[in-house]
């Protein structure tokens, strides 16, 4: 069974690394992270990732342009993405409700979790 691979996009350093280690720790599986939403567009492109963890609020790029531009691209849009975002108000959730997205965690998770999460998120079996 190969590893999945996940790429982990946000802007604040310390919620990358977080995220990071429980997926590795406790999910075992391969990530790569992305302060930017151009950068995670580059990585997307090049790499074979399994899923996609977007932050929605960061300078620049927001997680909802990430989104549309991978959406947009053949090599990209196939890669299910969950939103990680403090914002959840209902017209967020409405949002959410007409993009393809996989799912929402809302910040601040529960990092013992997150791993879990995802694999709920995405049918991955745990």
């Amino acid at each position: 069974m190969t590893t999945k691979k996940l790429l982990i996009v946000d802007d604040e350093e310390r919620i990358r690394e977080l995220v990071q280690a429980c997926l590795e720790e406790l999910g075992g599986w391969a990530t790569l992270t992305a302060e930017s939403g151009k950068e995670a567009l580059k990585i997307a492109q090049t790499e074979l990732v399994d899923a996609i963890l977007l932050d929605v609020s960061m300078p620049d790029m927001d997680g909802y342009s990430v989104y549309e531009q991978l959406q947009a691209d053949t090599i990209t849009e196939s890669i299910p993405v969950i939103f990680l975002t403090a914002k959840v108000q209902p017209s967020d959730r409405a949002r959410f409700a007409e993009m393809k997205i996989a799912g929402v965690i809302t910040k601040p998770f529960e990092p013992l979790k997150i791993s879990q999460n995802v694999a709920e998120i995405l049918g991955w079996g745990t």
